[in-house]
């Protein structure tokens, strides 16, 4: 093949007129959007201010970034720029924070279990009161109450009234302890 059928090949895939390199006004133009991109992009980091104190006629004071005339300038210290990122709290291996969870969830669940057993023994403290409260009223409106041997469990007749005396004491001493 020969350097004119070369060209001649190029020139028929290639469009007439067209030029294999782009021309400098192109590049130029590129150039200049790629410029533009680039500021805009640097534009935030610019537009960090300091934050003044301004203390005006009659002691007024403002904050801003720049003071208007007639007003005094104080430094506050305070900038309008996010802080950087620290480096002193470096990222945690993934198995230092799967014990970390574990750690927490060992945690949730032994104070769900003792939430649990202090309702239950709050429940349990109140169903102790109502029944001494019970026991105590009826023991108050001379209800007949029947006596239980304890070895056999069977009954063995009623509350005298010198016994009732003794057992309303202990049933309002049950009450009070049940019950506070």
């Amino acid at each position: 093949m020969t350097a004119g059928s070369k060209v001649a090949i190029f020139s028929a895939v290639l469009p007439a007129g067209a030029n294999t390199r782009p021309s400098t006004t192109d590049q130029a133009k590129t150039m200049k959007k790629l410029f533009v991109l680039l500021a805009m992009a640097m534009l935030p980091a610019l537009a960090q201010a300091q934050i003044l104190k301004c203390v005006g006629v009659g002691g007024r004071v403002e904050f801003a970034s720049s003071c208007p005339a007639g007003t005094k300038a104080e430094n506050t210290g305070i900038r309008n720029a996010p802080a950087a990122a620290s480096s002193a709290n470096p990222q945690k291996s993934l198995a230092e924070r799967d014990a970390e969870f574990r750690k927490r969830q060992v945690e949730q669940q032994e104070a769900a279990k003792k939430t649990e057993e202090k309702s239950r023994d709050s429940a349990d403290r109140a169903q102790n009161c109502e029944s001494a409260k019970g026991y105590l009223n009826s023991l108050q409106k001379g209800n007949r109450i029947a006596k239980t041997d304890p070895k056999t469990g069977e009954v063995s007749g009623f509350l005298e009234d010198t016994e009732r005396k003794v057992e309303i004491e202990r049933a309002q001493r049950s009450v009070e302890s049940s019950c506070n």
